[in-house]
Parts: structure tokens; C-alpha cells; sequence
């Protein structure tokens, strides 16, 4: 397949901010690409070589060693395609400058290309041999690593069309600015391989069993829908994690659970995915990177405290004080990530395991079996000590006994505790978000007391102190049914002065010179942002904004739901931008506070009469 459709569809895509637009632009891409070929055009469009889980490479290509290795292929100087670069902005954009210019000049390929085959001014490369060529740069490790890297770049960009040359440093630099979502890539894989956009579903559970949409893509495309309907989990690759919604009514909850639920402890830590096949253990984060190296203590664990051949099992990691055994807070245990020797950090920041789930077990799928069974293959596989046991938990059908228990979570050191339901339709809801699961937490008993995670869309410079840096973030909601970003609020407070130095750095890669597609607002910022950063955030109060878009008109015309005095608490590196905060959520929460001044204001006017 050539790799010049693949860029002119880039191209294309770039152009738009209709998600429908995009959709059919995929579809004909799609129609194009040949059965064999798609799991790598799946990759290219979601900016990756492979999924994140898999722990291999990244390509390891900096901005210096891509200016290089493309100076080299355009036989110019360091310098002037740096120039360059910096008056268009854009790496990728200088190379196809000069590319263009060079082809109209009907220049020859300088000595220095030797080992190239092709001239630089017709290209004929291929998908295949752009992919393959990433890999081996990402997999070139060690001694001599830097030069081969640098001649495989080189090679490649020379052979490459502008375009194409374009599209694959912008590509190197981790910046295609696509702006394409996962959802959006199942939908045109299922009408164009399944014949329907209503078949995404089939595509979607698939994709949630096996977190690989390269892999799932290419076996809709070579094998056909009913292949996808007979996906499993398998050992060793990640399930998407079932997601729960937020209330803080206890009768609420159990009228939403069906009268009875499976009420746990919900954690403060890192949740974990645990797969065990024989002596060799995997372990996933919520995002599905592989942290298995993170964490041997637990690997241990896994092996010792599995009886199982095989199995899929979800728990959550928690920071433990080694004296008293009480539960630390997550930002301990992030402490812990942080370190380089992983084996001081072990004895310093000792956790324990808390496991609440099973999927898999030895060659069976449990997810569309209801959590009770669920729950007794659990038991019945774990050999439980102080530091690996189940989840602490009761049933119940009594919001009494639920709120004495969320207490008890809270007293304990827990966030608060987790609802489940427990009827017969209590499946495992691999990648969503729904009923069957309700978080009940501390903070939600007061007017904004408890956080929210929302996601970086765009930035603000700095004034005064702040002058010459980011002073303010643009931060957004996420909306499931529109697969977009819809801005809540600005947030400018609760940054230390170390937040604020490295916010440059952390925003650079994801910086766009014009709004991204999935992201909806009215507010403009200095700089947009590629929706990928995720910040805890919390406020006085949620209030309606008529310049936010977050729920705008849901519950009054003209009017979103924003946040009034925001404040940043933290970033949130394990989760990813679509396990956001919701704009349905943010919706009940708003409701729930206008409740709740009803009832004080009705109290007070009692009080007053009385």
C-alpha cells in the first residue's frame, strides 16, 4: 500500500474539525487499504507503533537527532532547516518546504545518500516499509544504536515524498495533531469491513477484551465480523477496565443497583490488572501500560497468592506504612513510581494488594457472567495474606448499613466505598461506563468538596510573576456521546512554582496551531492543546457559564455547567484523557448541589418561622 495515501488522508483530515467529515475520510481510507496492511494503518493513526501495553520502545528519536538525520536527507545544514523550523514552526512542515523546492530545482541526491536507492524526488515507499523502518529505529538499542537510528531516519526522509517526509517526522516527533479518536477509527473499520456503522458495537466489545485496535482491525478485516463476536480475553494482553458512575445517596444507590449490592472498600491507589499464566505475570495500570517491572513485590505475590494456571484479576495497589500497616495515600505510592531503584522503594513504600474482581480463569471468559460468580471464582483462587486479599466488602439491601459502612471505609483510610450490583445482569462492562457500578465517595457530601479529573485543552500565558510561561490551563469535560472534550473552566491557582516551571515542557508535545477536532469550545486560548493531559481539580462551587460548553443548555438555554474558583490539585499520569471526569457526571453533581441548597433553604426558612 502506498504510504502517500496514508499521508494525503493525514493531510485531509488536518483540514477538518467535523468528526463526521473525519469519519468518511476514514471510511475511504479504510476501502483502500488492503486486508493485511490495516493493523499498521490503524497504528499510524493513532500516533503509535504499537500499543502501550506490548512495553517495547518508543522510537526514541529526539528533536537534534530528527533535525540531523533530515538535514543529512535534504543535504542542507543543521542550522537552516532549524531556522527554517522555527519561522513555519513545524519540523515536519520545514522538511516539506525545502523537499518542494529542491524537487522544482530537479536536484540530485548528494553523495552523502549513497546507501539510498530511490531519488528523493519520487517516492515509492510503501506502509509497510515506513512502519517497518520506525521499528527497527525503535528497537535499535545500546552501542551504535544513535548512528543506526540516524541512517535509518535519514534513508527514509530522503526516499520520502514532501508530503510523505512531512507526515513521518511530525509522526517521529510524537506530533501528527490528528486529532482522531479510537472510537471514531471503530466506526469506520465496521462500516467498511461489517457493512454498518451499527456493528461498531461488535468492534468496540472486541476492542475492549483485546486493548490492541491494530490487532482487532486486522481480524475484522481478514476474518470478518463473526470472528470479532468470538473474541476472549488472553493472558497477557489487557482488558479495558469497567468504569463506574458517581452518586452519594445511599437509597439513590441501591435503587439504582436494583435494590441489593456488593459494597466495597474503594482505595486510594493504583488500580492494577493481573494476569498469571504459569510462573509469568503481567501487570497492567489503568491506562494499560505495563508496570509489571514497577512492582516485583506484587509480582511475587501474584505467583505465591494465584491458584490458578491462568487468570485475569483486578485489585487495587496500595501504599502501606510498613509499622502500623494503615493505608497511605495514593501521592505516597506515586512517590514510589517516581524512583529509579525500584528495590529501595520497596522497602521504602512497602503495599499491599486489595483484589475485588476476576475476568479470566483458566480458558474461562467471565466477563458476561454476573459479579456473585464472579466474586466466588475469586475467592475461590486466592490465597489471601496480610498484604494480598480481597477487597473488604459486605451485601446489603439496607442504605443504613451502607452509609455505616462507607463511614467505616472513610474512618480506615479509604476514599470511600464502591456499589455493585449484584442481579443476574451484573456482567463485567469491559471499557465503559454505567449503573452496575457506583462510586460513593468521601466529598460527596458537600457543595464541590470533592474533586474532579478534567483534561488540558488549551493554555494561557502568564502575567507579573508568571510572565514568559503558562500561567492558566483551558480544562474540559469529557462527553462519551459525542466522543469530544467540552471546556468547564480555567484554572490558574494551586500550581507551586515547580508545577508552573515544568508546564512547558509537559505541554509541548501536544500543542496544536489551531483548535483539535474532538475538542468543543467557545473559549479561545493562547495556545490549543491536544487532549491527552489529565489534572485533579477541584472548586467552591459548580455554577451555570454562558461561555463553556460543558452540558451548555442542559439546564437552562444559553448556559454550561462550569466550576467557580477552580484550583489544580494534581496531575493524573494513570489516567487517560477519555476516563475523564464526564459532562454526564458533572451534570448529576450540579443537580445534587442545587438539592441540596434547596433543602438548607427550606431548613432555614423553618427555623425562621419556628
Amino acid at each position: 500500500m502506498p504510504f502517500s495515501i496514508l499521508a494525503e488522508t493525514f493531510e485531509k483530515i488536518e483540514r477538518v474539525t467535523s468528526r463526521t467529515q473525519m469519519l468518511l475520510y476514514l471510511v475511504e481510507l479504510f476501502k483502500k487499504t488492503p486486508p493485511d496492511v490495516v493493523d499498521k494503518v490503524v497504528y499510524f493513526l493513532q500516533g503509535k507503533l504499537w500499543p502501550d501495553w506490548k512495553g517495547l520502545p518508543e522510537l526514541g528519536v529526539g528533536e537534534k537527532l530528527l533535525i540531523k538525520a533530515a538535514a543529512i536527507a535534504l543535504h542542507v545544514s543543521e542550522q537552516e532547516l532549524e531556522a527554517l523550523a522555527k519561522r513555519v514552526g513545524d519540523i515536519g512542515r520545514a522538511i516539506e518546504i525545502i523537499k518542494e523546492e529542491k524537487a522544482k530545482k530537479g536536484a540530485a541526491a548528494p553523495g552523502l545518500l549513497a546507501f539510498i536507492k530511490k531519488p528523493a524526488s519520487g517516492s515509492t515507499l510503501t506502509v509497510e516499509k515506513v512502519y517497518e523502518t520506525l521499528a527497527k529505529i525503535a528497537l535499535a538499542q545500546g552501542e551504535g544504536s544513535r548512528e543506526i537510528k540516524l541512517k535509518l531516519l535519514a534513508g527514509l526522509l530522503a526516499e520520502a515524498s514532501p508530503k510523505e517526509a512531512k507526515y513521518i517526522a511530525r509522526f517521529v516527533e510524537g506530533r501528527l495533531r490528528l486529532g482522531v479518536g479510537d472510537a471514531t477509527i471503530m466506526e469506520a473499520l465496521a462500516v467498511v469491513y461489517a457493512g454498518s456503522a451499527a456493528m461498531r458495537s461488535i468492534v468496540e466489545r472486541a476492542y475492549n477484551l483485546r486493548a490492541d485496535l491494530g490487532m482487532i482491525a486486522k481480524i475484522l478485516a481478514t476474518q470478518g465480523i463473526e470472528a470479532l463476536k468470538n473474541i476472549k480475553p488472553e493472558v497477557g494482553i489487557p482488558i479495558r477496565p469497567m468504569l463506574a458512575e458517581r452518586l452519594n445517596d445511599p437509597v439513590e444507590i441501591l435503587k439504582k443497583l436494583g435494590g441489593r449490592a456488593l459494597v466495597e472498600y474503594k482505595y486510594d491507589g493504583e488500580r492494577a490488572q493481573i494476569h498469571k499464566k504459569g510462573n509469568k505475570i503481567w501487570i497492567f495500570s489503568r491506562r494499560l501500560e505495563n508496570i509489571t517491572h514497577m512492582y516485583p513485590d506484587v509480582v511475587q505475590m501474584a505467583r505465591t497468592g494465584i491458584k490458578a494456571e491462568e487468570a485475569i484479576v483486578e485489585g487495587e495497589i496500595v501504599a502501606i506504612d510498613p509499622e502500623t500497616g494503615e493505608l497511605r495515600p495514593f501521592q505516597v505510592l506515586m512517590r514510589r513510581r517516581r524512583k529509579h531503584d525500584v528495590h529501595i522503594a520497596m522497602e521504602e513504600i512497602p503495599v499491599a494488594v486489595y483484589l475485588f474482581d476476576t475476568v479470566y480463569v483458566d480458558g474461562e471468559d467471565l466477563t458476561l457472567r454476573p459479579l456473585p460468580y464472579r466474586h466466588e471464582r475469586l475467592e475461590k483462587i486466592i490465597a489471601a495474606t496480610d498484604r494480598w486479599q480481597l477487597a473488604k466488602g459486605i451485601t446489603t439491601s439496607s442504605p443504613e448499613e451502607l452509609e455505616r459502612f462507607f463511614l467505616e471505609a472513610i474512618e480506615n483510610g479509604a476514599e470511600g466505598v464502591m456499589a455493585k450490583a449484584v442481579h443476574e445482569k451484573s456482567i463485567y462492562q469491559a471499557g465503559a461506563r454505567g449503573w452496575l457500578w457506583i462510586k460513593y465517595k468521601r466529598d460527596y457530601k458537600s457543595e464541590m468538596t470533592d474533586t474532579v479529573d478534567l483534561v488540558v485543552i488549551g493554555a494561557f500565558y502568564g502575567k507579573g510573576r508568571r510572565g514568559g510561561k503558562y500561567g492558566a490551563l483551558l480544562m474540559a469535560a469529557y462527553d462519551p456521546d459525542t466522543d469530544t472534550f467540552k471546556s468547564v473552566c480555567k484554572v490558574g491557582s494551586g500550581f507551586t512554582d515547580e508545577d508552573l516551571e515544568r508546564l512547558n515542557d509537559m505541554l509541548k508535545p501536544y500543542i496544536m496551531d489551531r483548535k483539535p477536532p474532538r475538542v468543543d469550545s467557545q473559549m479561545k486560548p493562547d495556545v490549543w492543546v491536544r487532549p491527552a493531559l489529565v489534572a485533579e481539580i477541584i472548586g467552591a462551587e459548580l455554577t451555570l457559564s454562558p461561555i463553556h460548553t460543558c452540558c451548555y443548555g442542559w439546564v437552562k438555554p444559553g448556559a454550561g455547567i462550569s466550576i467557580r474558583f477552580p484550583r489544580f490539585v494534581r496531575w493524573r499520569p494513570d489516567k487517560a484523557p477519555e476516563d475523564a471526569t464526564t459532562t454526564k457526571e458533572l451534570y448529576e453533581m450540579y443537580l445534587r448541589q442545587l438539592r441540596k441548597i434547596q433543602e438548607e433553604k427550606e431548613a432555614a426558612e423553618y427555623r425562621r418561622r419556628v
